[in-house]
C-alpha cells in the first residue's frame, strides 16, 4: 500500500494533466506580453490529456515570459494533420509525432535535427535503441517520450491449469505452451486462444511479428533501410510459426485479441508496455493474473525484441526554435524530486509523466527509480528490453512499408498465401515502395 501512494505522489508532484486550445502563432506580438508555444499531440483524451495539460500548467505558472498552449487529436489523424497543417502554413511550434515518421516528416520539411546541446542530453541521457528511432541519418530530430518495446503477456491462471510453472522461454516452449492452453468446445468454437494474433492496426499486426523475427535474429529492413530483409530463414520462420499456430487451433486472429485476453481467453500474446494500463483498468483485480517476460528465443538467454514510441521535436518554421528547445529541456531533461519528499525519487517530468499512465520513457534510470518507488512490476520487463530492443525503421518511405507488410501478414494468417509466398510478397512489395 505504501508503494501505491508513493507513486501516486510522484505522479501529483511532477506531471500534469492536457487540454486543448486552439493553434496561436506566437502571443499579441505587444511589448511585454509573453511567447505562446503551440504542441500538437495526440493526447486527446484521459489520461494523457490530463497528464499533459498539468505538466504544461507548472510550466505556465513558472514562466512569464514564454506559455504553451496545448492541442490534440486522435492518433489516427495526427500524421495527416501535421502534414496538412504545416502545407497551409498553421503547423505547430513543438509537434509529437510518431517515431516511425521522422524521416517522412524530415523530409517533407516539417523537423530539422536537434540543435547540438540538445543532441548532447538525448544521446547521453536515453537509451540507445530510443535515441535511434528518434533520430534521422543518426542525427536526433527531438527528444523521445513514449518508448514501446514489446515483450510477451501471459495469463498465470490459464498457464497453471495446463500444468506449466512458467512462461516459456524458447520458441518450442511458446509453441507448446499454447497448444496445451487452447481449448475449443465440442463444436470446434474457440473457447481460449493459446496464443493471441492481433487485427486492430499496422502497429498490432507488424510489431508482433518484428518482435518475434527480433528474438530470431532476424529484421525486417537492411541495416541502411532501402531493402527488405524478411527473406531470410528468420523472416520465413517466424511466418510459418504464425500459420501454424492458427493451423493447430492455438492461434484465431478472427477474435479480438483486446477484448479477448483481459476476458481470460488467450493464455499469450506479444504487445507494448502500454498495454498494462489499458489491461489494469479493465480486469480489475483480475489484473494479478496477467505476467510479463521478455520475448522467447531460439534457445534460453537469447534476447531480441522491437521498440516504437514517440518524440518532441520542434517544427522547422516556428518562429521560436529557441524557446522551444528550451521547454522541450525543462520537459524531458531536467531531472526533479519526483515525489512529496524530496530525497524519495528524482526523474524527468516527462518519466513520472508516463509512469502516472501505464507506459515509460527511454530513460532507464528514470524508469527502474519510478518502479522501485511503487511502480507495476510488468514494467520491468520493457524496461530491461530497452537495453537489446531494436528499433523501428522511420525511413521517408517506412509507414507505407508497414502497411504493405500488414498485408501481407494478414494475407498469411488467413491462408491466402503460404507463408514462404507471403514473405516472397512482402519482400518484392516492400522494395518496390522504398525504390521510389
Amino acid at each position: 500500500m505504501r508503494r501505491r501512494r508513493v507513486l501516486a505522489g510522484l505522479a501529483g508532484a511532477a506531471v500534469s494533466a492536457a487540454g486543448c486550445g486552439a493553434p496561436d502563432r506566437g502571443g499579441s506580438g505587444r511589448p511585454g506580453d509573453p511567447v505562446v508555444l503551440t504542441l500538437l499531440s495526440h493526447y486527446a483524451t484521459d489520461p494523457l490529456k490530463s497528464a499533459l495539460q498539468r505538466v504544461v500548467d507548472e510550466w505556465n505558472a513558472a514562466h512569464d515570459r514564454v506559455h504553451v498552449r496545448t492541442t490534440a487529436v486522435r492518433f489516427q489523424d495526427l500524421l495527416t494533420t501535421l502534414m496538412v497543417r504545416q502545407a497551409a502554413g498553421q503547423g505547430a511550434d513543438i509537434i509529437h509525432p510518431y517515431s516511425l515518421w521522422a524521416g517522412q516528416l524530415a523530409q517533407a520539411g516539417v523537423v530539422r535535427p536537434a540543435p547540438p546541446e540538445d543532441t548532447a542530453r538525448i544521446e547521453r541521457g536515453f537509451a540507445r535503441p530510443a535515441v535511434r528511432a528518434a533520430s534521422v541519418r543518426g542525427r536526433p530530430v527531438g527528444y523521445p517520450t513514449e518508448v514501446q518495446s514489446y515483450a510477451l503477456y501471459y495469463n498465470k491462471r490459464l498457464l497453471r491449469a495446463a500444468g506449466l510453472a512458467g512462461p516459456p522461454r524458447t520458441w518450442r516452449e511458446l509453441e507448446e505452451a499454447a497448444y496445451r492452453t487452447a481449448r475449443r468446445d465440442r463444436h470446434g468454437n474457440t473457447l481460449v486462444q493459446g496464443f493471441g494474433l492481433s487485427r486492430t492496426d499496422d502497429s498490432t499486426v507488424v510489431n508482433q511479428t518484428l518482435a518475434l523475427l527480433a528474438s530470431r535474429g532476424g529484421s525486417f529492413l537492411q541495416p541502411d533501410g532501402t531493402r527488405s530483409a524478411l527473406d531470410s530463414p528468420a523472416g520465413r520462420a517466424v511466418f510459418a510459426l504464425e500459420r501454424r499456430l492458427i493451423d493447430r487451433g492455438a492461434s484465431d486472429p478472427g477474435i479480438d485479441l483486446l477484448k479477448a485476453f483481459p476476458a481470460g481467453r488467450v493464455a499469450m500474446a506479444v504487445s507494448g508496455a502500454w498495454w498494462t494500463g489499458s489491461l489494469k483498468q479493465t480486469m480489475g483485480r483480475d489484473y494479478r493474473d496477467v505476467g510479463v517476460a521478455p520475448v522467447p528465443g531460439p534457445a534460453p538467454g537469447n534476447r531480441g525484441t522491437v521498440t516504437t514510441g514517440f518524440l518532441l521535436g520542434v517544427n522547422a518554421k516556428s518562429r521560436h526554435p529557441r524557446e522551444a528547445w528550451e521547454f522541450l529541456r525543462w520537459l524531458n531533461d531536467e531531472v526533479v524530486p519526483a515525489g512529496p519528499r524530496a530525497a524519495a525519487v528524482r526523474a524527468t517530468r516527462m518519466s513520472v509523466l508516463q509512469m502516472s499512465v501505464g507506459t515509460m520513457t527511454g530513460r532507464t534510470g528514470d524508469m527502474r527509480a519510478l518502479l522501485a518507488a511503487g511502480g507495476d512490476p510488468n514494467l520491468g520487463p520493457f524496461v530491461d528490453a530497452l537495453d537489446y530492443a531494436t528499433p523501428e525503421p522511420n525511413g521517408p518511405r517506412a509507414q507505407k512499408a508497414k502497411a504493405l507488410l500488414r498485408k501481407n501478414i494478414e494475407e498469411m494468417w488467413t491462408g491466402r498465401h503460404p507463408p514462404d509466398a507471403a514473405v516472397r510478397n512482402a519482400v518484392r512489395q516492400v522494395d518496390q515502395e522504398l525504390s521510389r
